[in-house]
């Protein structure tokens, strides 16, 4: 199924990008490991990750390019169990989070199976909304004939 945004574009400048980007979103079939996403904040958020059999040393965070890219793989234990039933996935996996603009990883912890990685927003003063003054020539003054 194909969406058109082309309506949402008409009125705005300097989107192309996001255009792009939503044209080229790839269709996650595998869903695994399931995250959610959360606002904590007026700029803050935390993507949280349910990594479990993953430890720090398995899990790498990467931010590139206005994307967050989170991988995981688990080493091959030294020996092999016989599994009589096997439904914790401990499969290697690779999940890619679109960043906007100005948005910085302020950390990540991982806690009872659960990766949190925070987010939030930060605008540099060269791209905060500023005013801008007009100019205008100022009003000529009427002059009054010399009487002599």
């Amino acid at each position: 199924m194909t969406y058109d945004f082309a309506p949402l574009f008409r009125t705005a400048i300097g989107f192309d990008r996001l255009a792009r980007l939503v044209d080229t979103l790839p269709q996650d079939a595998t869903g695994y490991p399931p995250y959610n996403i959360e606002k904590t904040g007026e700029d803050a958020y935390r993507v949280t990750l349910a990594v479990a059999g993953f430890g720090p040393e398995d899990i790498e965070l990467t931010v590139k390019d206005n994307a967050l890219l989170v991988s995981g793989k688990v080493a091959e234990p030294e020996e092999k169990a016989e599994y009589l039933h096997r439904g914790i996935a401990a499969r290697a996996f690779s999940r890619r989070f679109a960043l906007a603009d100005h948005m910085v990883v302020d950390g990540a912890e991982l806690v009872n199976g659960l990766l949190h990685i925070a987010l939030r927003r930060e605008v540099p003063e060269s791209a905060k909304p500023r005013r801008i003054a007009i100019n205008a020539p100022a009003p000529k003054r009427a002059e009054l004939p010399h009487a002599a």
